[in-house]
């Protein structure tokens, strides 16, 4: 038996439905009209045009005529050498026997560009970081060595301290920020070994923790610094004050060091300003920054040492501006663990005893509730945040000094004499005893034990500094095959977008520009050439000419 067709729903309703939908229609419409009222959403006006009152309004038209006539002469010669191209393409392609000789041209163009592009393109920023390095140690009189007071001897650059001494009539002082992670004991045995060299400064900057919470949108002045409490910003200021007074003149002091070591904190706490941006992440200054402290003393900050590869992996892993997602998180991490004490590290931690680096990690994320898919742990993510909590401002660790004091081999009795000259040791004397007492230092039992790696050597002379990294190497062989699959109709302007994206450090890959973003320069590329007879068609009138 067939089935019965069912009839469709009807539509007709109520006049009182009707009009109530008809009613609420209206009023949304009136709320979209009001709303765009509102934001001030205008219709967009007509061009008026050239009034008639306006003098040489007939040659105005038949200039605004001519150059509607050029761009589309312009226009109409570039679809011409487009097509053009493309049939040498066909034809290319079609016919494989024909000589390459008429590519050869091309080809030889292409390589001109490439290496004109390569000499004025973007500099290394490793190159750039030497340079202004350099610039703040020739400008200034007296200059800031920040050191971490957990390992002093792995945060002192002897080819810095060599420039230093080689650029003449500059003081060189030591600054043992973080005091406040080490123990006292700890503390007084790494000021009496380092003051016999040059003058040593307790310091411990102030720290300002962003409240989430409380996001301004409009940026004020810079707010005065309120958070925890600066030590040793006095005594510091007592003895660059002294020194001004001694010499006579206003003074520059510049501040420098490896990453992470607090340069930027310590500006801050002398100002009692946020001025110098200062973050968790390595290598956030990147040019030399300007800060005057008061009529006499002008403070200047540097970007980071650049860490020489032939370092110690526990050295690279600790002192190196890379971030931790460009260097193997694993090596890293198992580089610092390997120098630290096994039993301490247990108790810091609150893991169970460990054989290896890796099943240190493996306790560490399942500690953490660090896991991956499958309920695995995350070994990797776990290594992270040792690495993280390492460089970070945090964790108590402490090294101990040598037992006996060697000068190094760019120091000798005279430069020792005169770096100390000019200053007053016995007040400085005074203020660190002063900053031990006042620094609320961890026990001896609760930090942990840390072998150093010795003096960290750096890389000051931008010479030194290799034009290409191995993982920018690779990434050019990958870009270069890509390259040959390219269509020729995108010409030289599409080639130059990517060798720009090639001339970035390793650090700066995270920061990638996306592809919408080259393709929308690439597409504004054309429209800059048609736009350059409307320029010259304008410089053409003369308005110093009085037309009466």
């Amino acid at each position: 038996m067939k089935r019965p067709k069912l009839k469709k729903a009807s539509k007709r309703m109520t006049c009182h439905k009707r009009y109530k939908i008809q009613k609420k229609v209206r009023e949304h419409h009136r709320k979209l009209r009001k709303e765009a009222k509102k934001r001030g959403r205008k219709k967009p006006r007509k061009d008026p045009g050239v009034p008639n009152s306006a003098p040489f309004k007939e040659a105005l038209l038949r200039e605004a005529e001519l150059r509607k006539q050029q761009l589309e002469e312009l226009k109409q010669q570039q679809k011409l050498d487009r097509q053009k191209e493309q049939n040498k393409k066909r034809k290319l392609e079609t016919d494989p026997d024909v000589e390459l000789s008429n590519t050869e041209p091309v080809k030889e163009e292409l390589g001109q560009h490439k290496a004109k592009k390569a000499r004025t393109g973007k500099q290394n920023p490793r190159r750039l970081y030497c340079q202004e390095l350099k610039k703040v140690i020739e400008a200034s009189d007296v200059v800031l060595e920040v050191l971490d007071a957990r390992d002093p001897l792995g945060c002192r650059c002897p080819q810095a301290e060599e420039a230093i001494i080689r650029g003449g009539q500059k003081k060189l002082v030591l600054v043992l920020n973080k005091s406040d992670l080490v123990p006292k004991e700890n503390l007084e045995n790494w000021l009496s070994y380092l003051k016999k060299e040059l003058p040593t400064v307790v310091f411990k900057a102030s720290t300002q923790r962003k409240d989430k919470r409380k996001s301004s949108k409009v940026k004020k002045k810079a707010a005065p610094f309120k958070s925890e409490v600066c030590v040793g910003k006095e005594g510091l200021w007592k003895l660059l004050e002294d020194f001004q007074k001694t010499s006579g003149k206003a003074i520059h002091v510049g501040v420098i060091g490896f990453p992470n070591v607090g340069k930027s904190s310590v500006i801050n706490s002398l100002k009692q300003e946020q001025i110098c941006s200062v973050g968790v992440s390595m290598g956030l200054t990147r040019c030399m920054q300007v800060v005057p402290l008061d009529k006499q003393i002008t403070i200047i900050d540097s970007p980071c040492f650049i860490v020489s590869p032939l370092n110690s992996a526990p050295a690279l892993a600790l002192r190196s501006p890379a971030s931790i997602e460009v260097v193997k998180p694993l090596e890293a991490a198992s580089a610092i663990l390997s120098q630290a004490d096994a039993q301490q590290v247990v108790l810091k931690f609150t893991v169970p005893v460990f054989t290896n680096s890796l099943e240190f990690f493996t306790s560490l994320a399942q500690r953490r509730g660090l896991h991956q898919k499958g309920g695995s742990p995350n070994v990797e993510g776990a290594a992270k945040v040792l690495w993280s909590e390492w460089t970070g401002a945090f964790l108590g660790y402490y090294c101990h000094p040598p037992a006996s004091w060697t000068p190094p081999p760019h120091f000798n009795e005279s430069t020792v004499t005169d770096m100390k000259r000019g200053f007053d040791l016995e007040e400085l004397e005074k203020n660190n005893a002063y900053s031990i007492q006042a620094i609320k230092s961890p026990h001896l039992a609760s930090s942990i034990l840390f072998q150093s790696s010795g003096l960290t050597n750096g890389v000051i002379d931008e010479k030194d500094i290799p034009e290409e990294l191995p993982k920018q190497k690779k990434q050019k062989q990958e870009q270069g095959e890509s390259y040959e699959d390219v269509n020729t109709d995108q010409g030289i302007v599409d080639k130059e977008g990517d060798d720009e994206s090639l001339d970035m450090s390793p650090a700066e890959e995270a920061c990638e520009a996306p592809p919408e973003k080259s393709q929308a320069d690439k597409q504004s590329a054309p429209s800059f050439v048609l736009d350059k007879t409307t320029e010259e068609e304008d410089d053409a009138y003369d308005f110093s000419t009085d037309y009466v």
